[in-house]
């Protein structure tokens, strides 16, 4: 299977990742990009994104940059450091990129930027990389995937 495959597959069941309204970017073997915009329902107390909404968004594109090799792999271990503000109506940006890949575990670190280019989150996450490889589905439905 394809990065893009993979992608396919596993969003087609992605049902929080569909309710955060994510667009993929980009997808290639250890990489992902991926945006959404921030809604109303997404805010804190203070009127600013949710620091889980913004971890879920780097969780996404983390978990789609570290399937792309085929084989199925779970989160370890994850962090995240929020540096920026984020409001309603900002677009944010998730740029996942591996960092290191060996048979057991891979490390990535995901930038997510707004629509100003600004750094609003750092993450760090770690995955555990199974023997198991990813089967593609009999039908995926259409995705919400923007034009470069």
């Amino acid at each position: 299977m394809t990065p893009q495959q993979i992608f396919e597959t596993m969003y087609a069941k992605d049902y929080f990742s569909q309710w955060l309204g994510v667009h993929l970017l980009h997808i290639a073997a250890g990489r992902c990009s991926l945006s959404m915009l921030v809604r109303k329902d997404m805010l804190n107390g203070f009127g600013v994104l949710h620091g889980g909404v913004s971890f879920a968004l780097a969780d996404s594109a983390f978990a789609f940059a570290s399937n792309s090799h085929r084989r199925i792999s779970v989160s370890i271990e994850t962090s995240i450091s929020h540096t920026v503000a984020v409001f309603e109506g900002d677009t944010l940006t998730a740029a996942a990129e591996e960092q290191y890949l060996n048979h057991k575990l891979a490390i990535y670190y995901v930038t997510i930027t707004n629509q100003h280019q600004q750094i609003v989150a750092l993450f760090k996450g770690t995955v555990y990389r199974k023997t198991q490889e990813h089967t593609p589905l009999d039908e995926t439905p259409p995705l919400p995937i923007k034009p470069h």
